[in-house]
């Protein structure tokens, strides 16, 4: 039996896999400390639902490897999904740009992802630091897909002209999800693609442009808003490897 490990802050999201996993019969171990007891490391199936600052050390505890996408992967995406330009620079090399970007670290949210010229970019983190710099684009919507095995599981609108859609129960019409589930099964068929077994895509309309592929991000740490709890989980399932 699946046990769901869930990290001492206490989220909405984390609430919503908890009461999921219960109606699917799941154990549920909510740890009160950084530091996983002994006796739940003895888990035959531990279903990792955590963080990015400490998601890799937990993982770690339970002999697992989380999956992540390659810090590159959205400069390397064919550009007809990306209509953008993007480059993965150093973060010392960022800081010499004049010209504003939307500057973000790759895999972690260690400082906000926005528009920066190089002297607005924060200086308490080393040169060498990887940072992804793209061209600056106004997306129209946004949406969270799970994906498992280059199959969609479950998506949501998150954001609609910047606005987050929490207080319209994250609502899309028919017409947006069919178009939706239209690009997203194009990009999985897509051989020259590379995803992991499970990741989350955010793809979205940019103004002017069109549909494109917003980033990669982990399945283990994401936020679902609207998504299905229960696909959600069967995702974070094969969310990590024995190592």
């Amino acid at each position: 039996m699946p046990t769901l490990i869930l990290t001492p802050r206490f989220t909405e999201d984390s609430q919503s896999l908890w009461r999921a996993a219960g109606q699917l019969g799941w154990r549920v171990e909510r740890l009160k400390t950084w530091r996983v007891p002994d006796d739940l490391l003895t888990v035959t199936e531990p279903v990792l639902y955590l963080e990015a600052l400490f998601g890799p050390t937990l993982a770690e505890q339970f002999s697992k490897r989380l999956l992540e996408p390659p810090i590159d992967w959205l400069p390397r995406l064919p550009r007809e999904y990306r209509l953008r330009e993007i480059e993965l620079m150093t973060l010392g090399q960022a800081r010499t740009m004049i010209r504003p970007a939307f500057i973000k670290p790759p895999n972690d949210k260690s400082f906000p992802a926005a528009v920066y010229t190089g002297p607005m970019l924060p200086t308490q983190y080393p040169d060498d630091m990887p940072v992804l710099v793209s061209e600056i684009v106004q997306w129209e919507k946004e949406f969270r897909c799970f994906i498992l095995d280059r199959e969609l599981r479950t998506y949501s609108i998150y954001l609609r002209d910047g606005q987050l859609q929490g207080e319209n129960e994250f609502r899309s019409t028919d017409l947006e999800d069919e178009e939706l589930i239209t690009y997203v099964e194009a990009i999985l068929a897509d051989a020259r693609v590379e995803l992991p077994r499970t990741a989350v895509l955010d793809v979205g309309v940019i103004a002017g442009k069109g549909w494109a592929v917003v980033e990669q991000n982990s399945a283990w740490g994401s936020g679902i808003y609207g998504c299905d709890p229960r696909a959600v989980l069967e995702v974070l399932r094969f969310a990590s490897v024995d190592i």
